[in-house]
């Protein structure tokens, strides 16, 4: 984990990633994720402008004792990402370091927490002070998790758009509160 953690990269160069593949695209993924990358970017923007720490959930990892760091498995373009991360990070920052390893950078740090088989995102990893693994959270909060198996078990009667448009209407009102909630629990 420590070379993957020595690979990762700040949050504001994480922003700046997305705002560079969005402005001056490189491969054939970031001319077709640009529509994602703008809303991405514009998410994030509003997640920190808009995101305030809850007071008990700062006294709350206070009691906690933890003492390691926060790695996340993200990109910009993804839209569970875009939500939480900055809440994330803005929750986390007085703290615990927290660096933001850019998944489609390097496969084999997501080949190992995948979920359902999947390589989601974000993945929070939640490390020790000596880089092993105390635990793992992600790509969405038991509420969005809950969202998409309505989806996933009748998609004629809750379409893919009905999906994510109740989605990014939850993020928005719920503002990582219930992310940070259930990565506390995991401390």
């Amino acid at each position: 984990m420590k070379n993957y953690w020595e690979k990762s990269i700040s949050f504001e160069e994480y922003v700046e990633t997305g705002r560079q593949r969005l402005e001056l695209p490189v491969t054939q993924q970031d001319i077709d994720f640009r529509p994602y990358y703008a809303l991405g970017i514009q998410r994030i923007e509003r997640t920190l402008k808009k995101y305030t720490p809850d007071a008990d959930q700062l006294q709350e990892l206070e009691s906690k004792d933890f003492n390691g760091k926060i790695l996340i498995v993200s990109e910009v373009w993804c839209g569970d990402a875009s939500a939480t991360v900055p809440a994330l990070v803005t929750f986390f920052k007085n703290h615990s370091e927290v660096r933001i390893f850019l998944r489609d950078s390097d496969k084999s740090l997501i080949g190992q927490f995948l979920t359902n088989g999947t390589e989601s995102i974000p993945k929070v990893i939640i490390l020790n002070d000596d880089f092993t693994v105390k635990n793992s959270w992600g790509p969405r909060p038991a509420y969005g998790k809950e969202l998409l198996m309505k989806h996933k078990a009748d998609p004629e009667a809750y379409s893919k758009d009905e999906f994510y448009n109740d989605l990014q209407l939850y993020y928005a009102k719920n503002r990582g509160k219930d992310a940070i909630r259930e990565i506390l629990e995991l401390l």
